[in-house]
């Protein structure tokens, strides 16, 4: 059992939680930001309140609380900036590889394990992820990080590198449009393998000439979240 993906499996026996757990799963709507998806061909999804407005509109058609989705999804939305982009054919950066949870600014994020701060900053590029914090996991002596993006700026304030944040724990709160990196609220969570020399930050988006590698070292948190696609 002492491998990652050893780990995964012993972890995702039970449900972890990122967001209140009595919020019911039937109330996470699946939302496909895909660039196969043809409702939103006419939809600027460079435009925050523009996206916003299509998303909340798919939960409330469905009567839920919370969208979700995205890993592994080839999106239009980072053409809007330049920080996702490079002209070389194949290296630009459109596949996402977190999950999004999307949902009112201001949402208490909870730690889905026992953990201690590893990093945390804000990232304030266009299209990035504003405020971020990365915790450090340990289980059965396997290290592991997960990642939470687009966060206030308050979450960042008063927490320091090493701090010891329990299961359960209210840890963070969503960020407006305004600091999260000019998107609706929502929550990028994602499971990391290996984090490099990053520090409060971490590829959340790659290019398909390096999808293979990230999809090793980032594998999809539902695994943990276990919602119903």
């Amino acid at each position: 059992m002492n491998t990652f993906s050893g780990i995964l499996e012993l972890i995702s026996k039970e449900n972890h939680y990122v967001l209140d757990r009595n919020i019911p799963l039937s109330k996470y709507i699946p939302i496909d930001l895909s660039a196969e998806n043809k409702l939103l061909l006419d939809i600027d999804v460079s435009s925050s309140d523009t996206l916003g407005r299509f998303i909340n509109k798919q939960i409330k058609n469905e009567n839920g609380l919370v969208g979700f989705g995205g890993y592994n999804e080839t999106r239009r939305i980072y053409q809007r900036s330049t920080h996702f982009n490079e002209f070389d054919i194949g290296n630009e950066r459109n596949i996402h590889l977190g999950i999004d949870l999307w949902c009112e600014a201001e949402t208490p994020i909870y730690a889905p394990l026992d953990a201690t701060v590893h990093s945390f900053k804000n990232n304030t590029n266009h299209g990035d992820y504003g405020p971020t914090i990365i915790l450090k996991h340990s289980v059965n002596n396997i290290t592991f990080y997960t990642l939470y993006g687009h966060l206030s700026l308050k979450s960042i304030t008063n927490i320091k590198e090493g701090q010891v944040v329990y299961k359960g724990e209210k840890m963070a709160a969503l960020g407006y449009a305004s600091v999260n990196g000019d998107y609706p609220p929502h929550l990028h969570f994602q499971i990391i393998k290996d984090i490099q020399d990053y520090k409060g930050d971490y590829p959340g988006v790659c290019s398909l000439k390096n999808l293979e590698f990230y999809l090793n070292n980032c594998p999809d948190p539902n695994l943990l979240l276990k919602l119903k696609i």
